[in-house]
């Protein structure tokens, strides 16, 4: 499909410099209808703005679409995720990662419901979530036109984003700007969401500069957290965590609430180089407090409920599962069959977790479970009369008979 023949097209849209411009673009180049979409993740700044922002570059009030997903991002795939206890290589806890497949969702379905033939986003043509996106647009809508700017126009810089702005009247935001017109340097490159807040660019290029303190804007750093530990216990149902020190939450509320914990004992920040999907290496650092938290909480809760062969699988097959995440296959196949295995695995996980936390450290202190695995009777150190420990010598011969016949034929 050309250019031409796009006739509307659904913008993921949050109102700022770089969605704006592709929003004048999108009409000019495509000379295509806009419907512009803005999903509330939770990312703490108002969403409400956009819809003036749309307006104001003439778009019909009936095309323009401002919905709140916090709940729905959280229930439907942060709490999946974390029934994995999913980390990619070992630190990231996904939180861009698990934010793409929702929102390419929403615009599918507003595309449905508008009789669009295209979508389009504002990742870059050098990122992950260029590739997110658009296998969330692909399985969900296989006719689709994706239209990805970045890998198509000459803007190149901010500098060049501010003079087409400029030339075609296209409001700029001060911060962009100093007081003589001029672009500023560009601040860091920052995603958020009710899971966590990433940074990228300026001197974090190099992998060998250590953050700005000042960088950080969601957490104490641990230096300056309070000098006394704070306890607070989590519960369990299904897998899911589902009330805080008692009082039972939904999930968004929950999340957050875990946040505040987080972000006051200097909990969460990582500095990370990771491998991305198109091939380079990226240095990004994050703060996901609440997610930190209830990672800590899950394996707690799991280490109790699940059966010991069940838990060393799910460890294995934790590392896959968190690459499909993290390379935009949320909607693959695959990803739904490891998922079915995993909340298999949690219709026994549940009870209550006593955390800790104190400078930057989550403290598992307790758990308890009404379908514990765990058996005093049998683990004491003291006398029992429920096992009998002559039993481990057949164990550990029957194990061995394989060495002990390669042995002798060695010899």
């Amino acid at each position: 499909m050309s250019k031409k023949e796009v006739k509307k097209v659904v913008l993921a849209y949050s109102g700022g410099l770089d969605t704006s411009i592709i929003l004048k673009w999108l009409q000019d180049v495509y000379n295509a209808e806009v419907i512009t979409f803005t999903a509330d993740l939770g990312q703490g700044e108002e969403v409400e703005p956009a819809r003036a922002k749309a307006l104001a570059m003439g778009i019909k009030p009936e095309n323009i679409f401002i919905e709140d997903l916090r709940e729905e991002f959280v229930k439907d795939y942060v709490f999946p995720m974390f029934r994995a206890n999913t980390i990619y290589e070992g630190e990231y806890l996904l939180g861009t990662s698990i934010a793409r497949p929702l929102i390419a969702k929403k615009q599918i379905e507003i595309a449905k419901k508008m009789g669009a033939d295209a979508v389009s986003h504002g990742a870059t043509g050098k990122g992950n979530d260029q590739v997110r996106f658009e296998l969330g647009y692909l399985s969900l809508m296989p006719g689709v036109t994706v239209i990805a700017p970045w890998r198509e126009w000459e803007l190149n810089s901010r500098e060049s984003l501010l003079n087409y702005a400029k030339e075609h009247g296209i409001e700029i935001s001060q911060k962009h700007i100093d007081e003589n017109g001029n672009p500023k340097i560009s601040p860091y490159s920052m995603d958020a969401n009710l899971l966590h807040i990433s940074y990228e660019g300026l001197h974090l290029e190099d992998p060998n500069a250590e953050p700005e303190e000042s960088m950080w804007l969601w957490t104490n750093s641990p230096e300056n957290a309070p000098n006394e530990p704070e306890y607070i216990t989590i519960e369990y149902k299904n897998g899911d965590p589902i009330a805080i020190n008692g009082t039972p939450m939904s999930p968004a509320t929950l999340l957050k609430t875990l946040n505040d914990y987080g972000n006051k004992h200097g909990i969460g920040r990582i500095d990370i180089v990771e491998n991305r999907y198109v091939g380079m290496k990226s240095r990004g650092c994050y703060e996901t407090p609440g997610g930190t938290i209830m990672l800590k909480a899950h394996r707690a809760i799991e280490s109790i409920c699940l059966d010991r062969e069940e838990a060393h699988l799910k460890d294995e097959l934790m590392p896959k599962y968190a690459k499909l995440i993290y390379n935009g296959y949320w909607f693959a196949p695959e990803r739904k069959m490891l998922q079915a295995a995993i909340d298999e695995t949690q219709k026994n996980v549940e009870g209550t977790v006593r955390l800790k936390l104190y400078k930057g450290n989550v403290i598992v202190v307790g758990r308890t479970s009404p379908k514990t695995l765990f058996s005093e009777a049998h683990c004491t150190f003291e006398a029992d009369s429920v096992y009998d420990q002559k039993d481990a010598g057949g164990f550990i011969r029957l194990n061995a008979l394989r060495f002990v016949i390669a042995g002798q034929v060695r010899k």
